[in-house]
């Protein structure tokens, strides 16, 4: 509690800082034509640009290279918010400050979405986790099914704060959602010729892509990255590996790769990259990301 507290207090005097010395630089970049709309984090940039492609200008707030778990607004995000039109976060615990925020940004006209309103979460086992940052695992935006709810939420936001072009997005989002359910078909097939269900990660960050295809996933961090390893633990995931010729290890740019790199020596396994979609990496949109993760799953289990 006295955390939020704090919080709370800190958003209130940086939007009231910010409100009294604005930046003429940062309104000048704005496009008045566009809806303007601010996401959390890059996953949730992606999706809002498939469903409103060149009727929006989208502010990714947690900047590349760090992990959205770990961030907190700025006083010139507030200031995005407080003349916004579509405020986009995932829920389910990555974003524990959004509440004190709306409430000191006060914009009534904003329309908020929550990309994971309406889908089925996983719970975390990690009771630890669990006390700290909530009981979900909040990674539904690593799931075709998970993106497709999310894409939805932010096509009726945009409806909504637009209604002249609901046509407009009504289209991308169909658009959208045939390619993601196109991608699906394809790997659900591709996954139930492997007999190999089980692959491992630097963190747990894909257990509803792994609902999706019946996969398994065992991973060096848990959900929320906090903390590497114990011992003991690298020796259950060296054992794992072993036990199921496991021969590649997954990594990801915003977690360490040292204990990943440790455990592929140690069971003779390579190591490949997977994204987690957090941040921008290698130029590429969500269906160029997501594609590329599951043919290096599905790859690694033949």
């Amino acid at each position: 509690m006295l955390k939020k507290i704090m919080l709370f207090s800190i958003i209130t005097c940086s939007f009231a800082f910010f409100s009294a010395c604005s930046s003429k630089t940062a309104n000048a970049q704005k496009d008045p034509s566009k809806v303007q709309i601010s996401v959390t984090f890059n996953a949730l940039g992606e999706l809002a640009e498939a469903v409103g492609k060149d009727k929006v200008q989208v502010t990714v707030m947690t900047p590349d290279g760090m992990e959205p778990h770990d961030f907190e607004p700025k006083a010139k995000d507030l200031e995005a918010l407080s003349d916004g039109n579509v405020f986009v976060y995932n829920g389910l615990g990555m974003e524990a400050w959004v509440e004190q925020t709306l409430e000191a940004v006060g914009n009534d006209k904003l329309e908020v979405v929550e990309a994971s309103k309406g889908f089925d979460p996983i719970k975390n086992k990690d009771t630890a986790e669990s006390a700290d940052y909530g009981q979900y695992d909040p990674h539904l935006w690593l799931s075709l099914k998970g993106a497709e709810n999310a894409a939805k939420n932010i096509r009726d936001a945009l409806i909504k704060a637009d209604p002249s072009n609901t046509d407009y997005y009504e289209k991308n989002y169909q658009d959208f959602s045939d390619v993601l359910d196109s991608l699906y078909g394809e790997y659900s097939l591709k996954f139930k010729e492997v007999s190999n269900k089980s692959f491992v990660t630097g963190h747990a960050a894909f257990a509803y892509l792994c609902r999706d295809f019946g996969l398994t996933q065992n991973s060096v961090e848990d959900v929320f990255a906090d903390g590497e390893p114990s011992a003991k633990k690298l020796k259950q995931l060296a054992d794992y590996c072993r036990e199921r010729g496991i021969k590649t290890v997954f990594a990801e740019d915003l977690v360490s790769p040292r204990v990943s790199e440790t455990l592929a020596v140690e069971v003779g396994a390579k190591i490949e990259k997977i994204y987690t979609l957090e941040s921008k990496e290698d130029n590429k949109d969500y269906i160029q990301s997501m594609k590329d993760n599951l043919e290096r799953i599905y790859l690694s289990l033949k």
